[in-house]
This record gives structure tokens, C-alpha cells and sequence, in this order.
């Protein structure tokens, strides 16, 4: 099995160096043409098979084969976030108001040590590894153009993680059911009636069913949604108005919605809506909402999860169950479509995903080459026993 000590064949000095290239020229959604031409030169040059999907970034690739058997997936998100880098690193982003500031270039570097470690073994491996590295994963649009792309055509299963800067190294998260939540956007326009500012009566004021909006929309948590569930409705933008004594014909207001059930979410915007509508009739105005469809939750299939807990076990982590995180994921796309499981890999960052220092531990990369790498061995074995491996 693998364990650090054997994956030193393959150079986690390689690896770091791969991630801190990556690191220092991220690219934007739907942009990472740079950085899926360098992951292809990684691949190719360890003479990974590369394959022909019709996607304008990111790539697909593959370990295995020889042996006939099951295809299953392991993922990596590729793509950076428009913020403009503060961490001090040496290996800081060179691109101006671009950075990697969720780690997708930890993910990326352990995809591709991944790759390394399972050619050495390809000759065993009971069937094929398919490597997803999809672009657009911070718009949520990433997992999608793959599925259109058909690349998860034939895959049983698929794997994929993400770094988590609160657990440490050596820590994997693991848990059935729902560990992060759908992603949902709006933007309310209330239309009202301007008038000048000491003439409120003369007109409707959106201003006003815009603030009491604010504070309306919480009840839709409060009050209807049971407290054995969760749910999140956040206000983020709110503007009006352009002088100080003219009430303006129209307000806006922009916001997200959390929750890690397709039921409390479907509740959530129905109520929502409601709302909404009523508020705005109260007081004399109109309101329309424009619905930003994210994610839905991920959701971790239960057997996949004793796979997950099995890896760790071979590997020697040590295995957690995380609490969900209310942030969104678009691998959660993939589990509509077949079984998935999506894990947390402690990485022992002083700064949360997003933020302009972001960093993580490095030593996590040799755990996550380490740990993904058996955790497809034993993936490739319980489905080329029609999924009645013992677990």
C-alpha cells in the first residue's frame, strides 16, 4: 500500500515546486489556459494519458486499462479567485488581482502526484483511474461543462476534496450525507415611486420596503425552518439612490442562500418569494426577484464513505468526522449524475478560504497524494467485484 515513505519515489519536492508554480500564475474561471497547458506538460511528460474531451480548459486524463475493469473518477478544481494576494509568499501571485486563494493549486499538484504515483503501479491497478481537472469551479459552471463535455460517461464513481486551513495535517474529513451546502444567489429590485425627499407622501418609497426587506427575510429562516435543519439567508448589497434629497424610483438588493437539504431549499425559496412580495405590496410597491442558481449541497454517498474511512485506516491518517461548512461546492454537480464522495483535507492555515493572506501547510501534499492514491486502489477493487468488496 502507499504510505509518505514509498511516495518519495516520485518526488513531493516535485510536487511542492508544481504547486508553488501553479501558485504564482493562477488564472480565472474559464480562463486557465496557461494552467491547463502546463498541467498537460506534467502529465504528459510522466506519459500520462491525456485525453481528447472537448473542453476549452482544464483537461482530462487517465491511469490504467491494461487490466479490464471499472472506471472511476478523481477531481481537481483548477481556476483562482479575482483577489489581489497579501500573504508575503515568495512564490506570490505574479498576476495582478488574481490569486489562489482557496488552494485549487494544493488540489491540483496532489491530482497530478496522484497520477505519478498510480503510473508507477498501472500494471495492477484493476482497472482505470479517470483525472478530472475542471476549470470554473468558483462559478460554479466547471462540473457541468465536464458532464456536457461526456467525460464522466462510464465512471461508477468519482472522488474529489478540498484543504480545510482549520483541521491539521494528516486529518481527513470524512462524512456520509451532507457536507457543504447548496449555493444559492438573488438580486430583489423593488420598484417604487420617486419624489422629492420632504415629499415622501408623494410618492412610494422603495427605500423603505427595501430596509424592512432586510429584516422580513430572516423570519423565512426563523420561523420556517425546524431547528433540527439549517438555513442561511444573507443580505450582502443593498443600494439606492443617488443624491441626498431625492427618494429614487428603485432599490436593490443582492444576497445568498445556504442550505444542505433539497427540501429546506426548495422551502426556503418558496417562502422567500412570499415574502418578498408581500413586503413590497405593503407598501405600495412592486418587487422582482432574479434567482442566482448555485450548487446544490453535496451530498457523500454512505458507501463510498466506508471506502473513504478504509483509505485512512491503510494509510495510517487519522480520520474525522467535519462539521458541513455553509460554503458551496460544485462537485456536488457530479452526485446527481453518479455516486460521489468529497473530503476535507486538513491543511493547517492561519487564514479561512478566500482571504487575501491565504496559505496552507504543504505537508498536507504528500498526505493527500498518499491517501487519494489508495483510496483508488480500493475504489477500482470494490467495483470490479460489482461493488460486494468487503468494506
Amino acid at each position: 500500500m502507499p504510505s509518505e515513505a514509498l511516495l518519495t519515489g516520485i518526488a513531493i519536492e516535485r510536487m511542492i515546486d508544481i504547486r508553488r508554480q501553479l501558485h504564482r500564475y493562477p488564472e480565472l474561471s474559464n480562463e486557465e489556459y496557461e494552467t491547463t497547458r502546463r498541467i498537460r506538460g506534467w502529465l504528459e511528460e510522466a506519459r500520462v494519458r491525456v485525453k481528447d474531451y472537448p473542453l476549452a480548459t482544464g483537461l482530462i486524463a487517465e491511469v490504467g486499462g491494461i487490466q479490464e475493469g471499472p472506471v472511476i473518477a478523481l477531481r481537481a478544481d483548477i481556476d483562482a479567485l479575482p483577489i489581489q494576494e497579501k500573504s508575503g509568499l515568495p512564490f506570490a501571485s505574479l498576476n495582478p488581482g488574481k490569486m489562489h486563494a482557496c488552494g485549487h493549486d494544493f488540489h491540483t499538484a496532489a491530482l497530478i502526484g496522484v497520477a505519478f504515483a498510480l503510473k508507477k503501479q498501472e500494471s495492477r491497478l484493476k482497472g482505470t483511474v479517470r483525472l478530472i481537472f475542471q476549470p470554473a469551479e468558483e462559478k460554479a459552471k466547471g462540473a457541468k461543462l465536464v458532464i456536457d463535455s461526456g467525460a464522466l460517461e462510464g465512471v461508477q464513481a468519482i472522488f474529489g476534496m478540498h484543504n480545510k486551513p482549520d483541521l491539521p495535517v494528516g486529518t481527513i474529513g470524512i462524512k456520509e450525507g451532507p457536507l457543504m451546502a447548496a449555493a444559492d444567489g438573488f438580486l430583489v429590485k423593488v420598484e417604487g415611486k420617486g419624489s422629492h425627499a420632504a415629499v415622501p407622501e408623494a410618492g412610494n418609497d422603495p427605500i423603505v420596503t427595501a430596509a424592512h426587506l432586510v429584516t422580513a427575510l430572516q423570519s423565512v429562516v426563523s420561523r420556517n425552518v425546524s431547528s433540527l435543519s439549517s438555513a442561511v439567508i444573507s443580505v450582502t448589497k443593498l443600494h439606492s439612490g443617488e443624491s441626498w434629497n431625492v427618494i429614487p424610483d428603485q432599490a436593490l438588493l443582492e444576497g445568498t442562500i445556504r442550505t444542505f437539504d433539497d427540501g429546506v431549499r426548495l422551502q426556503v425559496l418558496k417562502r422567500f418569494g412570499q415574502v418578498v412580495d408581500g413586503v413590497a405590496a405593503a407598501f405600495g410597491t412592486t418587487a422582482s426577484i432574479r434567482w442566482i442558481e448555485g450548487p446544490p449541497p453535496v451530498n457523500n454517498d454512505a458507501a463510498l464513505a466506508k471506502l473513504g474511512l478504509a483509505a485512512a485506516a491503510d494509510t495510517g491518517y487519522q480520520a474525522i468526522t467535519p462539521n458541513p461548512s455553509p460554503a458551496g461546492e460544485d462537485f456536488a454537480v457530479y452526485q446527481r449524475e453518479i455516486p460521489g464522495l468529497f473530503l476535507f483535507i486538513g491543511t493547517a492555515g492561519t487564514q479561512e478560504w478566500h482571504h487575501p493572506a491565504f496559505d496552507l501547510d504543504e505537508r498536507a501534499l504528500p498526505v493527500s497524494i498518499s491517501y487519494f492514491t489508495r483510496l483508488a486502489e480500493l475504489a477500482l477493487d470494490y467495483y470490479s467485484t460489482g461493488g460486494g468488496a468487503s468494506l
